[in-house]
């Protein structure tokens, strides 16, 4: 029977995992109780601390054989994310912490599929959430008051925090059953293109457009780990130049992992890589002073790669699609690769292009299962959004 997992710090936050427990039971939902603190606990859980310490790597003694806070506190966190990825019974987790339990308890919820039920209570929850959610669909819920016991206002905290994931793991999403997922990247300078692209594939496949800002490629393919997505549709590969250039919107150096290590099919292109992203003009670093901007808008600030960076961006993107034994197709777009390169445009750059296609093609070693194709299309004509959703099709066999 799967049960929702409530956890907390229960050397400091026991009183409340135990209000919080009891709200679920009464709410109708099966219900067991982690504890992941680093000293004695104040009360006794369903799973102790030692037992979730002992997925360490290094064992229990590596996260509760220290005396520095800050260690244990990090050391937690990852054994508490491989307790959880050792579990097949649960239901939701929610958890509810302050700072400590909250880095603890979403290191590990962050390690769990996207769809099953997450909650955290946090002090923290009102702030920047962003490196507790990452690219998870936690559901992060202000506590209010800070948690030193059970109160007038926590325990209605409590009580609808209970109340939200009893709800959620009683009554999960009903499977959909039907076209397969595929996965697409957008910007706004390739718009046109992946809005193409879905038009004339929404019939075969269920279509999930990402947008292409650091995290929504590592969310696609976080995805595409998952099973969650049977495919790849990545027009738009800009997150590579921000990683490689320095630029807010990066990819991490895993991009194009995902599809190295599950081999679903590939179809990419060249969107937007002729740019890096910046914030407001003030925040571009000196070094790029003088280089050829667009201002998005004010508070986006976009610098055209130069043929040298685009020789840098093509060879490294070409190298990673080496990994990958699955079925690759990557569509060059000759006339240029946003919006902006086009004639007449901000960005409109053929020497740059012209570098940035070469490093692909004398990269990319072609095979029948990897191949490279030059398209004598904007990215955005619809000619070319025709031939990348017949590529997929093709590589598919659908």
């Amino acid at each position: 029977m799967k049960r929702i997992f409530a956890v907390a710090t229960a050397d400091t936050k026991g009183e409340e995992l135990a209000f919080l427990s009891d709200a679920i039971a009464k709410a109708g939902a099966p219900v067991v109780t982690v504890d992941v603190g680093t000293r004695q606990p104040s009360i006794s859980t369903d799973i102790s601390a030692g037992e979730v310490a002992a997925f360490h790597p290094d064992g229990g003694e590596a996260v509760l054989g220290t005396n520095d806070r800050g260690t244990a506190v990090a050391a937690m966190g990852i054994a508490f994310a491989r307790f959880l990825k050792s579990h097949d019974d649960i239901a939701g987790v929610i958890g509810l912490g302050g700072g400590g339990g909250t880095s603890i308890i979403t290191t590990g919820m962050r390690e769990l599929p996207v769809g099953l039920p997450k909650i955290m209570v946090s002090t923290l929850a009102s702030g920047d959430v962003s490196p507790y959610v990452d690219i998870s669909d936690i559901v992060m819920m202000p506590s209010v008051t800070d948690m030193t016991g059970v109160n007038r206002l926590s325990r209605t905290i409590l009580h609808n925090a209970a109340q939200a994931i009893a709800g959620m793991a009683m009554h999960p999403a009903p499977a959909v059953a039907g076209l397969p997922s595929i996965g697409l990247t957008m910007f706004g300078v390739t718009t046109d293109c992946v809005t193409q692209i879905v038009s004339q594939l929404r019939g075969r496949y269920d279509c999930m457009a990402f947008h292409a800002t650091g995290t929504g490629g590592r969310t696609m393919e976080k995805l595409v780990d998952s099973g969650m997505l049977q495919g790849v549709i990545d027009i738009t590969t800009t997150e590579v130049c921000d990683l490689l250039l320095g630029g807010v919107l990066p990819a991490t150096p895993d991009r194009f992992g995902a599809i190295e290590r599950t081999k679903v099919p590939w179809v990419g292109s060249a969107g937007a890589l002729d740019m890096v992203n910046f914030w407001a003009p003030a925040t571009v670093p000196e070094r790029f002073r003088g280089r050829q901007f667009y201002e998005h808008n004010p508070n986006v600030t976009l610098m055209r790669t130069t043929a040298d960076e685009c020789r840098q961006i093509g060879r490294w993107i070409a190298e990673r699609l080496n990994r990958c034994e699955g079925e690759i197709c990557f569509l060059i777009p000759e006339r240029g690769v946003s919006a902006l390169d086009m004639e007449g445009g901000a960005f409109f750059d053929p020497q740059a292009d012209a570098a940035l296609f070469e490093a692909i093609e004398t990269t990319l070693k072609q095979s029948p299962s990897r191949r490279c194709v030059r398209l004598p299309f904007h990215i955005n004509d619809p000619k070319f959004a025709q031939a990348a959703a017949s590529a997929f099709v093709e590589i598919t066999g659908d």
